[in-house]
């Protein structure tokens, strides 16, 4: 049995990597696409560049950042707006935004039900 290929958008891997930034873009929806042609936000070519020089450690605040075949098989530091988090670039992530793979929210842990959830229910244990 043969093992399954990656294609994003009928393109292999080595495909996506041979193609240039204005290539890809073709692949995108619109938003992310005007974003990628554009790459006038200063923070998105920087980290381009960071990926092209050979860095090992790669840290950012930008979330807008479009993931591209050159990020694949890299772990970037994603700042939340409390902590930078780690994340793992891989092949399904092609085309989405950096801040999508780093939660900015806590989930939430409510108390249970029962004695001392409320103001009213402390006191009924008590005789």
């Amino acid at each position: 049995m043969k093992d399954k290929v990656f294609k994003f958008r009928g393109k292999t891997m080595e495909e996506l990597t041979k193609m240039t930034n204005e290539e890809f873009a073709l692949l995108l929806n619109s938003r992310k696409r005007r974003s990628l042609l554009r790459l006038n936000r200063h923070d998105s070519k920087k980290i381009l560049e960071k990926v092209d020089s050979g860095k090992s450690k790669l840290r950012t605040h930008s979330r807008t950042t479009v993931i591209t075949p050159k990020l694949v098989g890299k772990t970037i530091e994603v700042y939340n707006g409390q902590k930078f988090i780690p994340v793992k670039i891989t092949e399904e992530m092609l085309g989405y935004y950096l801040g999508e793979f780093s939660q900015t929210r806590r989930i939430a842990s409510h108390k249970g039900i029962g004695v001392g959830a409320t103001k009213s229910s402390k006191n009924q244990g008590k005789k």
